[in-house]
């Protein structure tokens, strides 16, 4: 199965109170993806990758970057992302931010062994962008396939059952898992995709796709 293209947002609105000077998440920052799974003895491990912060005192654009990484079954073509500041009231130093990270080229063959299927994502986009009324991240998927039975609109927090074809549940996907603190002052985090092995897999540990996370500018 052949996805083109999927896409959704999600949106908080900031609190007006004291706590949110206290942020549940950073001002802004972004990832194209990680990853920490093991097999009998061989453990691979992917750290963050492509990751960046946003600088919420100075206007200007943070990037970050990472090539090409193979991990026993698993691909992940070069990434990147950028956090951005921007002034729009420079007399009251009113700003706004956008986190974004990008991807390309993910394939996960590790579940072919278990008669699993390649799991393929052809490109991916994830951001959080904040300004002092709340924050809103929003996300896209490009080019899947291996992916049979996902719904063509993904709702938010959407668990997916990779299977081997006599059914049996090799690894869990969840799709846009958002995140916001308690109490809640208006930032977020997402998650736009963790898979999660399964015992039947023969792998332990998880893979990430793209995260996100910022919070209302003061």
């Amino acid at each position: 199965m052949q996805k083109s293209v999927i896409v959704g947002a999600v949106v908080a609105l900031a609190v007006a109170t004291a706590a949110s000077a206290f942020a549940g998440n950073p001002p802004g920052t972004a990832s194209s993806g990680s990853a920490d799974f093991a097999k009998a003895d061989q453990t691979f491990k992917v750290e963050p990758l492509a990751v960046c912060d946003v600088n919420p005192d100075q206007a200007g654009t943070v990037t970050g970057s990472s090539p090409a990484v193979s991990k026993g079954g698993l691909k992940i073509g070069a990434t990147s992302s950028t956090c951005t500041t921007e002034v729009v009231n420079p007399d009251e130093f009113i700003t706004r931010t956008r986190s974004v990270a990008t991807g390309k080229a993910f394939e996960l063959s590790a579940l072919v062994a278990a008669k699993g299927p390649r799991l393929k994502i052809g490109e991916w986009k994830i951001n959080c962008d904040a300004d002092e009324k709340g924050t809103q991240a929003g996300w896209e998927l490009k080019g899947m396939s291996g992916w049979t039975g996902l719904p063509q609109q993904i709702p938010s927090g959407y668990v997916h059952d990779v299977k081997a074809s006599n059914g049996t549940v090799l690894a869990k996907a969840k799709f846009t898992d958002t995140v916001f603190p308690v109490p809640n002052d208006g930032s977020l985090s997402m998650t736009l995709l963790k898979i999660t092995f399964e015992p039947s897999s023969g792998y332990t540990g998880s893979i990430t796709v793209g995260t996100a996370a910022c919070t209302p500018t003061p």
